[in-house]
């Protein structure tokens, strides 16, 4: 069964059901390697980003194994989850250029009407980030208070409720488990500074160094979770699979 040339719709669900159909017949044995992104990238005709989607959501669901520095393995039927990766779950790496659209602008306009308050509710979260990352404890509290208390300035619901979903959206299993594999103390540390160049540019009411700010930190991000497996830090473990 030849790979088939997928439409750009949920792109890392159809990649991850084709792989696993190809498995369930047997085109990939028990123990084999997957080949490579960039290989399978372009057998789909899709990209590199999607298939990694893709290939974390197989791994969620039981299908693969990933090995860093090695690759990614088939694994056996007994070790497959109980329920597949929702359908509606946005792949993270699509999110993350979401966002950059999104909270570009909402940066943009909270410099312009951002109270003192508000600069202060951006840097307790700032504090609360750092303190978690030096505990070697994921930021995750810190940076949604960030994010929110920006798009707070907005004055608008349908953008907070927005963002908020958008940052929810981080607590799925494929972002959660991708996050496992690229985000240590030390990325974090880049992206607290990048947290702070936001911050002073809002302060400083500077409109557009605040939308380059939240488009370079959101670019940065996207860049992290898009490394080589082989420079994946585990600092962060995956999380363990629970009996369901």
């Amino acid at each position: 069964m030849p790979l088939q040339t997928l439409e750009p719709r949920r792109l890392y669900r159809q990649i991850a059901d084709q792989l696993s159909a190809l498995i369930a017949k047997g085109e990939f044995a028990v123990g084999a390697r997957l080949p490579a992104e960039r290989d399978l990238a372009k057998q789909l005709g899709v990209s590199r980003p999607s298939v990694r989607e893709a290939l974390i959501a197989l791994e969620v669901e039981g299908w693969v194994e990933v090995r860093t520095g090695s690759g990614v393995y088939v694994r056996g039927r007994a070790q497959h989850a109980a329920a597949p990766v929702a359908s509606t779950e946005w792949g993270p790496l699509e999110l993350i250029r979401a966002r950059r659209v999104v909270e570009g602008e909402t940066a943009a306009i909270a410099a312009v009407t951002a109270k003192r308050k508000d600069i202060e509710a951006m840097t307790r979260a700032i504090a609360l980030m750092r303190e978690l990352a030096e505990r070697n404890v994921m930021p995750l509290d810190g940076d949604r208070a960030f994010h929110l208390a920006i798009v707070e300035c907005c004055g608008n619901v349908v953008l907070s409720e927005t963002v908020q979903g958008f940052w929810d959206s981080r607590r799925g299993p494929i972002f959660t488990r991708l996050g496992g594999y690229f985000e240590s103390v030390k990325s974090w540390r880049s992206a607290i500074a990048e947290h702070e160049a936001i911050r002073d540019a809002i302060a400083a009411h500077d409109a557009e160094g605040a939308r380059n700010a939240m488009h370079a930190h959101m670019d940065k991000s996207h860049q992290r979770f898009s490394a080589s497996w082989r420079r994946a830090n585990l600092f962060f473990q995956p999380p363990t699979e629970t009996k369901r």
